[in-house]
């Protein structure tokens, strides 16, 4: 009679754990490399800097559509001018809530279509010296060549 050769102990263990590394590797990969994460991470480099009063890093993130809203100096200038000068606050904390899919959108009515965009609601908590306040906005998010950038919403 023939002898049959069967797997030893310790091969079925080095095979389960094989796949277990493989598994645990390909889980932690989609978590933190998916596109809704890369976006919510985009918006949140955004908002650091926007919190920091580093405008000119946060007009650089933004998609080329917004750019031809307004130049550089403009915003750095009305950034600061509105929230710092009217409003007397020096620096403001946010939070992001999870990104969503959206298959096509646009920034305004004459604006390029845009795919694959993500929506993340962000608060802006702000203390000055009127008071306290929240500001709550829709973030956009698109790929443009290659990087995730940022857009706002003009659509009436």
């Amino acid at each position: 009679m023939a002898n049959k050769s069967r797997p030893s102990r310790g091969m079925i263990t080095l095979m389960i754990l094989i796949v277990g590394i493989l598994t645990i590797f390909l889980s932690l990969k989609f978590a933190f490399f998916s596109p809704s994460i890369q976006a919510m991470e985009r918006v949140d480099e955004f908002y650091k800097y926007e919190a920091d009063g580093d405008f000119a890093h946060s007009w650089d993130l933004f998609h080329s559509a917004m750019k031809g809203k307004f130049t550089k100096g403009n915003y750095i200038q009305d950034r600061a001018h509105v929230f710092m000068n009217h409003f007397g606050v020096e620096t403001f904390t946010y939070t992001i809530g999870k990104a969503e899919e959206i298959k096509k959108w646009k920034m305004s009515k004459t604006g390029p279509l845009l795919k694959n965009v993500y929506k993340v609601s962000v608060t802006q908590n702000y203390k000055g010296k009127y008071g306290n306040f929240d500001l709550i906005q829709e973030v956009f998010i698109a790929k443009e060549k290659g990087e995730w950038r940022v857009l706002w919403d003009y659509n009436q």
